[in-house]
């Protein structure tokens, strides 16, 4: 049976997206093109001078590797050129930017934020990385620049989210709040199949997903969590997988059944990982695929951002495993 491409299934499914007028589905269609050129860079690491670091610090004050680079210009250069955003934030930007049609009108309605490259530091030897990409309609009006409250939105204010893993195979997993579905590319082509239709996350599992280098670091709740899951009652003890690329570990545990754990520790009070950027595209794929998303003590997606770059602890998997991970958290200070 042949297999329905992605530019089939955005046109079969553009009327179920609430805002149905081409633009989201062209927008996705950026990004696809965008993922394609950024995967043929990634495959090619190793025997073009495109690994290693690029001799600067993003607004992190990480070192930033060369893909870290080429993705992030490939992707706001791709969004960009199209006539189909306002404005474009990225995790390796300082502020966001402001996008000018070709007429010097602002009339296009969304907004993108996006981590351009996720596990960057794995790309050296080898590891899966991945895209992570978060969609918004603009609250100012249309046809004046966008500001930062455009980007400011809580999480549950998406209206498209997804992620590229470039691994063994590349695949774009992306929902427009109708569930979740993969596509895988066929190298040969430069097409993407839908090769995961309706992907439904495990109600449990039995992974979790965190660095436990950090384990002296961590709140007495967590410690107490990870004994649990190390302890031989049920169906535990759990199998710990750790990547170190939140998309390859969270990709996993959505096929699979599992939780990613990044919580705040003694170094990070307020976790490592980005709320726009991160966080909450990967927690509206995880509820939309039935699973949950918090940091300890509410949803990810009520939280109300206040910074482009805020982190926070994140909680991410089946749904009975991350309930399991707030009760331990309960009165721990964690």
């Amino acid at each position: 049976m042949r297999k329905q491409t992605l530019g089939e299934f955005i046109i079969e499914n553009q009327k179920q997206f609430r805002y149905a007028e081409g633009e989201l589905s062209r927008l996705v269609n950026a990004i696809r093109l965008a993922a394609k050129v950024v995967n043929h860079k990634v495959n090619k690491a190793g025997i073009t001078d495109i690994i290693g670091e690029s001799g600067d610090l993003n607004i992190q004050g990480e070192e930033q590797k060369k893909l870290d680079v080429f993705a992030n210009e490939t992707f706001i250069k791709t969004l960009s050129n199209r006539e189909i955003i306002c404005g474009i934030a990225s995790e390796e930007e300082e502020d966001f930017i402001s996008v000018e049609s070709k007429t010097g009108q602002y009339q296009n309605k969304y907004v993108v934020l996006i981590d351009p490259l996720d596990g960057s530091s794995n790309i050296d030897v080898n590891v899966s990385v991945g895209t992570i990409f978060s969609i918004y309609k603009r609250l100012t009006p249309s046809g004046t620049p966008v500001k930062l409250e455009d980007f400011l939105q809580k999480g549950r204010n998406q209206v498209a989210a997804g992620y590229i893993v470039y691994g063994t195979s590349t695949m774009l997993v992306y929902s427009t709040g109708n569930g979740v579905n993969g596509f895988t590319l066929n190298p040969a082509i430069g097409t993407f199949y839908l090769s995961h239709p309706n992907i439904s996350l495990p109600k449990e599992g039995n992974i979790y997903s965190i660095n436990e280098g950090n384990y002296n670091h961590f709140s007495d709740g967590i410690k107490r969590y990870i004994k649990y899951c190390q302890k031989r009652e049920g169906n535990r003890p759990h199998t710990s997988r750790y990547i170190g690329s939140l998309v390859s570990d969270f990709h996993r545990n959505m096929i699979k059944g599992g939780v990613y754990l990044y919580p705040k520790t003694q170094k990070n009070e307020n976790g490592k990982l980005r709320l726009l950027y991160e966080c909450n595209p990967i927690a509206f794929l995880a509820e939309q695929a039935g699973g949950k998303a918090s940091d300890g003590k509410q949803r990810i997606l009520d939280i109300n951002p206040t910074q482009l770059h805020q982190r926070v602890p994140f909680f991410c998997g089946s749904k009975d495993m991350v309930e399991t991970i707030e009760r331990f958290m309960e009165g721990s200070g964690a």
